[in-house]
């Protein structure tokens, strides 16, 4: 179950800012502090990447989780692999999408187990006025961000989208996930982009608010 950890010491926030015929938007990076100081995100705009001279925003951790990843492979899969659920093949030490081997072995991948466990590795938060106005089009942009990544990475899906009277939040399997999906909405309709990332690097949690 993930739940909000301490809040730890303010860490240097990134912003990009772009204006364009929608109005103005906004990325902050949330980094934890030296080893995460590499992971910058790069975002292709017309924009200027301006750092963020005043203070500092606070970053909230998720609850850390400093024992192994149970969704990771304790030793590798006897080869080929396929997984019972959704079909998925493991060979050549990754998972693809492939016709099933023959004399393959049976196992649940990691996704199909997160899903089961309804044990997220990244969410997506959803706000604002236009996400009430545009509730259809920001769903089948959502959908359709999960389908080109999980054609190329099956294990990248999403696991729910709950919606409630505040917004909408998008749970989904891995952490590459809710970030393609913020940044194309991003790019898309503009706003504001908030990434959060754990202390342990295993989660992420991001918002997007219009």
């Amino acid at each position: 179950m993930l739940g909000w950890g301490p809040i730890f010491r303010d860490t240097p926030a990134t912003v990009i800012g772009r204006k364009g015929r929608f109005g103005s938007a906004t990325v902050t990076d949330l980094h934890q502090p030296r080893e995460r100081a590499a992971m910058k995100m790069r975002i292709k705009t017309k924009g200027v990447r301006t750092p963020r001279k005043e203070p500092i925003l606070h970053w909230l951790g998720l609850q850390r989780e400093y024992v192994h990843d149970t969704y990771k492979l304790r030793k590798k899969l006897p080869e080929p692999t396929v997984c019972s659920r959704c079909g998925a093949v493991y060979q050549k030490g990754h998972w693809s999408w492939a016709a099933k081997p023959v004399r393959a072995q049976e196992s649940i991948c990691p996704a199909c187990r997160r899903i089961a466990d309804n044990y997220p590795a990244g969410t997506l938060r959803l706000s604002g006025s236009f996400l009430k106005s545009h509730r259809e089009e920001l769903l089948n942009a959502i959908r359709h961000q999960e389908r080109e990544e999980k054609r190329a990475h099956p294990l990248s899906r999403v696991i729910e989208i709950r919606e409630s009277k505040d917004g909408m939040t998008v749970t989904t399997t891995d952490m590459h996930l809710p970030r393609r999906i913020g940044e194309a909405l991003w790019h898309a309709y503009h706003g504001e982009l908030k990434l959060h990332y754990a202390e342990d690097a295993r989660l992420l949690r991001v918002s997007w608010k219009r």
